[in-house]
């Protein structure tokens, strides 16, 4: 189990920085048997002293009733047999608890079941006869006990004259036993506080156990180890829940690692390309002492630094995408205007047909991002097409959509979503892009979603389609 005792624990950080100690003087385990043990005691304290005062209650009132039948009986016995046959009944039969007065009109005392009863009454009550009435008093000194005494009295008439029938009851038993069963929850309450604690502390500490195993396991784990997982403990409860997520995390981490080594592969791969263009031109215009080889491969490494520009400039924004830092500078756009300046460019770069059908339609956004964007989609249209693009505008509920369509090679369906990852290559026939750095469509979808908007790869009619879809300005 895991130890409790105040001690520093040292937490371990990656990366070769200093260990952070921290000290726990109160951890979970204490503070939950405390708070147990606080609450399991208030609440014996409580449910005692209300079990006591409902006991209390029931005992008295048994009581009563008890007194209450027998002076029903000993006036009864009155009105059947008479006061002299009744006191000697009481005579001969004396209840040891319960003991009887017989009181006339005069307030004299005519019937008793003990003889320190013959003297004076020890109530004052007088009920009419039927009725019963009841009292408590502090101390009769004719019953020799110094507990209170519980008094009933009946209400009798015999022959025209009235009398008042008295039975009195000590609460020495009820008080007896509201001490014994005091005592026993005093004695058996701090038994079950302690069990409570232990069990308490067992489980927590099991629970920690279970859960400082996950906590050395996760701390084991290092970027060279992020295959490895924690293990779910078979209990079904929080802590395999959090076992669950220590898992879901380290999925996600080791899959963001992944995605972060390939792309880093893929910028290096890419890199190289033009960077070795650069040093092989380089090294073979050294060796001419003329000079001229500088002159007929200007062209050549000009294209080459353009690409590793553009190239650079996308990852760029890809990182700024990934740190979530791409500011947009948003305003009204015409984008019939910007589709316009992008298919004249098109059209002069490239011998092909390029087919327009614009109207007038504005958006809010960023003009040069959303020029950026088409100019990607363009120019991966003209890699691919044979003859024709088309571009098409349309305007929907809410929404602008910009179709750019080529008459190449279609995308097939489990294909169109993989276009738009990083450095993504399809098949043979479309692996190689003419100069593509594979970071055109990514970008573009990005940038789309941080307008709030997005870019779909289809198909229209046979031909390969692109499509924007924009929110449309109010």
């Amino acid at each position: 189990m895991v130890s409790e005792a105040v001690r520093p624990e040292v937490a371990v950080m990656s990366g070769g920085q200093a260990p952070v100690r921290t000290e726990s003087r109160w951890g979970i385990r204490k503070r939950s048997v405390l708070s147990a043990v606080v609450v399991v005691t208030f609440s014996l304290l409580v449910g005692g002293a209300f079990l006591l005062l409902v006991l209390q209650s029931s005992l008295i009132s048994s009581a009563w009733d008890d007194l209450a039948l027998h002076a029903n009986d000993v006036a009864r016995l009155v009105q059947e047999e008479g006061i002299e046959e009744t006191r000697a009944t009481l005579a001969e039969d004396p209840r040891s608890a319960e003991q009887v007065q017989i009181i006339d009109e005069t307030n004299q005392v005519v019937g008793w079941s003990i003889r320190a009863l013959r003297t004076d009454p020890i109530s004052a009550l007088r009920p009419a006869p039927g009725r019963t009435a009841k009292e408590k008093l502090t101390h009769v000194p004719a019953l020799g006990s110094d507990d209170e005494i519980l008094v009933s009295a009946r209400g009798v008439e015999l022959h025209g004259k009235r009398y008042v029938v008295l039975v009195a009851a000590p609460l020495e038993v009820q008080t007896n036993t509201l001490r014994t069963v005091g005592l026993l929850l005093l004695a058996a309450a701090p038994l079950l506080v302690a069990l409570v604690a232990l069990a308490v502390w067992v489980l927590v500490g099991r629970s920690l156990t279970t859960v400082e195993r996950i906590r050395r396991q996760v701390a084991e784990i290092d970027g060279r180890r992020l295959h490895e997982r924690v293990e779910v403990p078979p209990t079904g409860d929080e802590v395999a829940a959090l076992a669950s997520t220590m898992n879901q995390m380290l999925d996600k981490l080791e899959q963001s690692d992944n995605s972060h080594r390939a792309f880093f592969s893929d910028a290096s791969h890419e890199l190289r390309s033009p960077l070795s263009t650069l040093v092989m031109t380089a090294e073979v215009a050294s060796l001419d002492e003329s000079g001229k080889t500088w002159i007929d491969m200007q062209q050549t490494v000009l294209n080459e630094s353009i690409r590793m520009q553009s190239l650079v400039e996308d990852l760029l924004t890809l990182a700024k995408v990934d740190a979530d830092q791409l500011q947009l500078d948003v305003q009204d756009v015409d984008l019939e205007d910007v589709l316009d300046a992008e298919i004249k460019r098109l059209r002069t770069i490239y011998s092909l047909q390029v087919k327009a059908q614009l109207q007038p339609m504005r958006v809010r956004g960023d003009e040069r991002r959303l020029t950026q964007v088409f100019r990607n989609l363009m120019d991966n249209a003209a890699r691919h097409a044979k003859s024709t693009i088309m571009v098409g505008m349309e305007r929907r509920p809410g929404e602008v959509v910009v179709s750019v369509d080529n008459d190449g090679e279609i995308i097939s369906a489990k294909d169109r979503n993989r276009v738009f990852e990083r450095f993504a290559r399809l098949d043979a026939s479309r692996s190689s892009d003419g100069g593509g750095s594979g970071l055109g469509l990514p970008i573009s979808r990005e940038i789309m979603v941080a307008h709030g908007g997005t870019v779909l790869a289809t198909e229209s009619e046979g031909w390969c389609r692109f499509q924007v879809i924009l929110p449309a300005a109010d």
